[in-house]
């Protein structure tokens, strides 16, 4: 897998301060992506072990909330092998931090059912994230004003809930932001 960068202090994709990776490779070509440059599976740098332990080191600080994985698209299958073995260690080394992923492939009807992202690391990578923003960027719905997101279809979903309960539930900010 190749990523294109590693933000160590990331405050704009996911809640709190936050070590943001942004992985190689994308299918979905969305019109007025953000980061096109990462649709090519071999934009950027090899991810080893050295990447890893770079990213484990920077999650270290009490300040820093969690982790956030971005693209691309993390759920590419050529993306998900590299992807489980990094969450297994960043849960096992700092259980009480959070893990967001942002995908443009919808939790129910592509993660969660038989599409070209389901592969056999996919219920294993679900199971790890806390909070999954799902769907593919529309510009012609886009706007600056919503809360960690990019355009109004995409949907912020609290996957723990929506695993135990089998159905999407949405996730609910824990600060209160005006706007």
């Amino acid at each position: 897998m190749n990523y294109g960068e590693i933000k160590k202090c990331d405050i704009a994709n996911g809640e709190g301060v936050r070590v943001a990776l942004f992985v190689s490779g994308c299918r979905h070509h969305c019109k007025g992506c953000f980061n096109s440059m990462t649709w090519d599976f071999d934009y950027g740098k090899k991810f080893t072990e050295e990447t890893e332990e770079e990213i484990l080191e920077a999650l270290k600080p009490n300040y820093i909330d969690g982790l956030s994985l971005l693209g691309g698209e993390p759920f590419e299958p050529e993306n998900q092998e590299v992807l489980v073995k990094l969450l297994r260690k960043v849960k096992e080394r700092y259980p009480e931090k959070n893990i967001w992923c942002y995908s443009g492939y919808l939790f129910d009807e592509e993660l969660k059912k038989e599409s070209r992202a389901r592969c056999e690391y996919t219920d294993e990578m679900l199971s790890m994230l806390d909070v999954l923003v799902d769907g593919r960027f529309e510009e012609d719905k886009k706007n600056i004003t919503l809360l960690f997101r990019g355009s109004e279809n995409q949907r912020l979903i609290d996957v723990k809930k929506s695993l135990e309960q089998g159905q999407v539930v949405e996730w609910k900010p824990a600060i209160k932001r005006g706007l």
